[in-house]
């Protein structure tokens, strides 16, 4: 399954409009997508290095623009849209707990839920729904997620070669790694949130 994966996100990755995909999976991470837009990120850089810092660029500008979006949805159709999604995610059991916190230590959720592999998508309704000042959620969203884009693509862009080929020789091992890194961050965000 990871092989199909990765041979789908390396050939997105060559696509005339990969950038545009990759737009849009960040976008959509933020607000409701399951998947990270690191699995278009990453094959990407592999496929030419030279775009790693336009390429986080781009994923972090469309990753806080769907924050935002998430935060609008948290603010203002909760019930319609929010809840459902928290829901989803195992999120919403939470929110009674998260309400007298949040007020303390938003900027610090926020923070951790954009560098980290809880879902971001959790902490953005969360914010619109907890009325965090949306500069601030933009500000600290911005920072956090520019620090994981650009984190990944500058390890991608430093190690691309050693990566391809650890992913070409281990893909089960790959795999392995990828779904505990994401199931992980499902459980971190139903432990602590």
């Amino acid at each position: 399954m990871f092989q199909r994966l990765y041979g789908w996100a390396m050939t997105k990755a060559a696509h005339p409009h990969a950038f545009w995909w990759l737009v849009a999976f960040a976008f959509a991470e933020a607000t409701f997508f399951p998947l990270p837009a690191d699995i278009l990120l990453i094959p990407m850089v592999l496929a030419v290095r030279a775009r790693a810092w336009r390429l986080a660029a781009a994923c972090t500008v469309a990753s806080v623009a769907g924050g935002c979006f998430g935060w609008l949805i948290g603010s203002f159709a909760f019930e319609e849209l929010g809840r459902p999604l928290l829901e989803l995610y195992g999120a919403m059991d939470k929110m009674a707990f998260l309400r007298a916190e949040y007020h303390k230590y938003g900027e610090l959720f926020v923070a951790i839920g954009a560098v980290t592999p809880v879902p971001y998508k959790v902490v953005t309704i969360a914010s619109g729904f907890f009325q965090m000042d949306p500069a601030s959620f933009a500000l600290v969203s911005l920072v956090g997620r520019g620090v994981r884009y650009f984190f990944v693509a500058g390890a991608v862009y430093l190690f691309g070669p050693l990566i391809h080929r650890f992913i070409n020789r281990n893909a089960q091992l790959a795999f392995a790694v990828f779904t505990v890194l994401l199931l992980g961050g499902f459980v971190l965000t139903a432990w602590v949130i």
